[in-house]
């Protein structure tokens, strides 16, 4: 098996996880521009992969703000560090879409993971297979950044339940009290899983919890055959995947669009 470099994993990475991706829940849709995403259950949707120019930009990014507006929903832009054009970004933020903090897209071949010595997964961590679990990662997850997440509750349930073997979800508990939380995604069609979540309350930082969850996860992706894992890491995160074997093959921001017009 030939061990890719990291140009080639990021080829790998925009052709598997952006250019071709399929997502649970959600019409994929490819013009000539871009490839879009349009949540099946009024979700806000996504935009993945663009190939713009200096021309162009602007005009397609009405367009698809247009798009979004007539369906009534706003929509997520994602840009990577590599994109074209090269300000597409600051070109977002001044048709008002509002940027999130950068993330480090971290892609990591399993078989290269750095053990984790601390890693005791039979004690606490519990796999989570039910509603009032995923509820639970919820409030769990609101309470460590201080907004609702509902929408993203509604969705982790309803893949799990539509589709149960491509979600995997993990927690450890204090006694009957989530503390930490992570998931991951088996991307169809592709050598890659995606990890997700990682949250864990202030008071029990520090105990090695992201760790574990990232133990467990890569287990459970070599049992099922997955071949890399990726991550959109934030600077809190990057350091301790990086200890792990991740490399850092760009950086990505969340760009959200203005909120669609009431009617």
């Amino acid at each position: 098996m030939i061990h890719l470099d990291k140009q080639d994993l990021l080829l790998l990475f925009d052709k598997e996880l952006r250019r071709d991706l399929q997502s649970p829940g959600y019409q994929r849709e490819e013009n000539e521009y871009l490839v879009r995403h349009v949540s099946m259950h009024g979700d806000r949707g996504f935009i993945i992969h663009s190939n713009l120019n200096e021309d162009n930009a602007r005009n397609v990014i009405q367009e698809e703000i247009n798009h979004f507006n007539r369906l009534g929903v706003g929509f997520e832009w994602k840009v990577y560090s590599y994109d074209k054009p090269e300000h597409l970004k600051g070109i977002l933020e001044e048709e008002n879409f509002s940027i999130e903090p950068r993330e480090s897209l971290m892609v990591l071949e399993i078989k290269d993971l750095q053990p984790h010595s601390h890693w005791d997964e039979q004690t606490y961590i519990k796999e989570i297979e039910d509603e009032k679990g995923i509820r639970e990662i919820i409030s769990l997850i609101d309470t460590i950044w201080e907004e609702s997440h509902e929408e993203l509750g509604d969705r982790l349930w309803r893949d799990k339940q539509n589709d149960p073997e491509s979600l995997f979800l993990y927690g450890i508990y204090d006694e009957n009290q989530l503390v930490s939380a992570a998931w991951m995604y088996f991307e169809k069609n592709s050598s890659f899983a995606s990890l997700w979540g990682g949250s864990t309350l202030p008071n029990y930082r520090g105990k090695g919890y992201y760790s574990s969850l990232l133990s467990v996860r890569a287990n459970k992706a070599t049992e099922k055959g997955y071949r890399y894992l990726t991550v959109d890491a934030s600077p809190m995160s990057k350091p301790i995947l990086e200890k792990h074997g991740f490399l850092c093959l760009a950086y990505s921001y969340g760009c959200q669009s203005p909120e669609p017009p009431q009617s």
